[in-house]
């Protein structure tokens, strides 16, 4: 019989963990503070991390996945979430489903105080992120990722 994991992370380890910063190359206006807790925990076929947007800043490009679902659940702050072609101003209980297909999305923090939230997915070894705004996809195999320009896509089967 296989041993059972399970992991517990309490507020104050979890407080503890230095946050990642990350700035999206395609936003010059994107500043997004994660704190894996699925990579502590080890959990192996999800993420879920803690995400801190400061006043002003956006989390990373309006984007959409091709074959991992998504989710946001607000914390604390106020934000504003672009799905499809509406805005949304979301707050603390608030929570973003993003089933496949998926619309495409994006979450900034337009208010004075830091926005604060939950974001969690699955781990597929291979994706591909859209880029609609800015004509270009991020595929993504393994730990490798590559951004392609639209305009250079070949269709496969015509070649």
């Amino acid at each position: 019989m296989s041993e059972a994991k399970a992991t517990l992370l309490k507020a104050d380890e979890i407080a503890a963990q230095p946050a990642f910063e990350f700035h999206h190359p395609l936003n010059p206006n994107s500043e997004v503070h994660l704190r894996s807790l699925s990579r502590i925990a080890k959990l192996g076929r999800i993420a879920v991390s803690l995400a801190r947007i400061p006043a002003g800043k956006e989390s990373f490009i309006y984007h959409t996945h091709s074959n991992e679902e998504e989710w946001i659940y607000i914390l604390s702050g106020r934000g504003i979430a672009e799905v499809a072609d509406t805005e949304y101003e979301v707050g603390p209980g608030d929570f973003l489903g993003f089933g496949l297909p998926q619309a495409p999305h994006h979450l900034r923090n337009p208010f004075t105080d830091d926005l604060v939230y939950l974001v969690g997915g699955e781990l597929v070894n291979n994706d591909i992120g859209t880029f609609p705004r800015h004509g270009k996809r991020l595929i993504r195999d393994g730990e490798q990722a590559y951004l392609v320009d639209e305009e250079a896509l070949t269709d496969f089967w015509t070649v």
